[in-house]
């Protein structure tokens, strides 16, 4: 068990989230199933909260209510060594209404948001040829889902 771990909170669809981002994601499991007693404060029997592990990275999704929303502030970053693996996460994380934003940034149709991007651009943009990174970062502020290729050839040209 990992000493910290992020706790995701939903309103009533926490299940419904953790089953979805376990379909994403190859490596991942439901972990365990904690449920509301007569003790409440949700009926019991309701799910209070479930644990999934998504790529080795253990995650708590919490049913807490309507108090509390997504933000931006908070994402999730998943490191992608391939564009097939870019495209991939991009298709399953947008499914069901969500919504792409600048910089391969996407939020899913539970309002988490989730940066999308290639091992290789962090490369790029810390290149100590000021210029080769410059032309990349450019490049990136133009594309919603993130294209390995257009950022090599921005990489290259000069």
């Amino acid at each position: 068990m990992q000493k910290i771990a992020p706790c995701l909170w939903f309103d009533g669809n926490a299940e419904e989230a953790a089953r979805f981002y376990t379909s994403v994601f190859s490596n991942s499991r439901i972990a365990t199933t904690m449920h509301y007693t007569d003790a409440g404060p949700g009926p019991e029997g309701q799910v209070l909260a479930i644990t999934f592990e998504l790529e080795g990275q253990e995650f708590m999704a919490l049913n807490g209510g309507p108090q509390y929303t997504f933000s931006p502030a908070i994402s999730m970053f998943v490191h992608c060594a391939s564009q097939q693996e870019i495209d991939t996460y991009w298709t399953k994380l947008s499914e069901g209404g969500g919504k792409p934003w600048q910089c391969g940034w996407i939020q899913d149709k539970f309002g988490v948001s989730w940066q999308i991007v290639p091992d290789v651009l962090g490369e790029m943009v810390r290149d100590p040829d000021t210029a080769k990174a410059s032309r990349v970062m450019r490049a990136m502020m133009k594309m919603v889902k993130l294209d390995i290729a257009l950022l090599e050839q921005a990489y290259r040209s000069g």
